[in-house]
């Protein structure tokens, strides 16, 4: 298991931020293994199958912002906002990501990202480099209101 740690907007962040590590397997297939799941059996439960890929893309995001220097964190406020993933580096610049398994969930999550962007107080940290939706299949784009879509095994460090 790999512990992702909370992310504060800014060190006197006046929101209730929820300061629980979030938990990720460090290898989603050692999970596939010991459950003896088949292809058949996790198509049969998405639920499931997409939080292993969230697993699978927070150990990837992981590796492609420590190689740079960065570090990753997920954000959860107390009014029950919750961003996936937070990379953030030494000198101020950060991004933020939601993990989606099919590009069906696209506008969800670009939603959950604007919503986000909209409360960063930019007199207390910068603004976000980036907001990302890592998808599971399809094309890498931005969107008209800013949000990139990319999916996984495009990333790259």
């Amino acid at each position: 298991m790999d512990n992702l740690p909370a992310w504060n907007t800014h060190i006197r962040s006046a929101d209730m931020l929820r300061k629980s590590s979030k938990r990720h397997f460090a290898d989603p297939s050692m999970a596939v293994g010991a459950l003896g799941l088949t292809v058949d059996k996790l198509l049969n439960d998405l639920n499931y199958y997409g939080l292993l890929f969230e697993s699978l893309a927070i150990r990837d995001l992981r590796i492609y912002t420590e190689a740079n220097g960065g570090k990753l964190f997920h954000y959860r406020d107390s009014r029950g906002l919750e961003i996936d993933a937070i990379a953030e580096y030494a000198n101020g610049t950060w991004g933020a990501f939601e993990v989606k398994l099919g590009i069906g969930s696209v506008d969800e999550a670009a939603a959950t990202l604007l919503q986000f962007d909209a409360k960063i107080d930019t007199k207390k940290t910068n603004a976000p480099a980036a907001l990302t939706v890592i998808t599971g299949n399809g094309f890498a784009y931005r969107r008209p209101d800013g949000v990139n879509v990319v999916p996984l095994g495009v990333l790259s460090i």
